[in-house]
């Protein structure tokens, strides 16, 4: 009768029931499709038109949600990196065209090749690991922040952190090779004479 006055409706759309422990799930669930049926006036020949779940079922499909969601968080993630090394080869490139006579006269009074391309490998995976602190630090602050506002404790998980760092240095070591490589190979004359 409640809920006849606030919202006018007087159809009851969920009902839940719990049962004893001891209780056989199958012979309770099939009882209330039983009861259901009857109460709704289905032949035998009628779909049901209801639904009976269990917290199996309701266990069983929130796996399956949140095994998409954790794909597309995973496809998310994968596509932010890939734009993020793209985004560090570009800088790092324009480093080195900048840099071209300083890179020249390096060479030219003695620098090896390892050296020229070890100093932009640092470089990138310097830029590629500030932003991976960045990102930590921003992650950690809104997962704080929504446990907070969802009364929930925060897990503090060590791992995950050092692996997102490990992986930002990675970004920056893979996507940082190429203008590494390209700076290490110059030759020092046509380096000098670039304008």
């Amino acid at each position: 009768t409640l809920q006849r006055r606030i919202t006018g409706n007087t159809r009851v759309n969920t009902l839940l029931v719990s049962m004893a422990e001891d209780s056989d799930a199958n012979r309770v669930k099939s009882s209330m499709t039983q009861l259901l049926r009857e109460r709704r006036k289905l032949a035998s020949a009628d779909e049901d038109n209801f639904n009976v779940l269990d917290t199996k079922q309701l266990a069983e499909t929130l796996s399956g949600t949140t095994k998409v969601l954790t794909m597309l968080l995973g496809a998310v993630a994968a596509v932010s990196l890939l734009v993020g090394g793209i985004g560090i080869m570009n800088i790092m490139l324009v480093s080195v065209t900048e840099r071209t006579r300083e890179i020249g006269l390096r060479l030219a009074i003695g620098a090896l090749e390892r050296e020229v391309l070890l100093q932009f490998l640092i470089e990138a995976v310097v830029l590629a690991s500030l932003g991976g602190v960045i990102g930590i630090v921003l992650a950690t602050g809104a997962s704080v922040g929504l446990a907070a506002l969802m009364d929930v404790p925060y897990l503090f998980n060590p791992g995950v952190n050092l692996l997102s760092f490990a992986f930002s240095a990675g970004i920056g070591v893979l996507f940082g090779y190429f203008p590494a490589r390209r700076a290490a190979r110059m030759d020092p004359i046509e380096a000098l004479r670039h304008e």
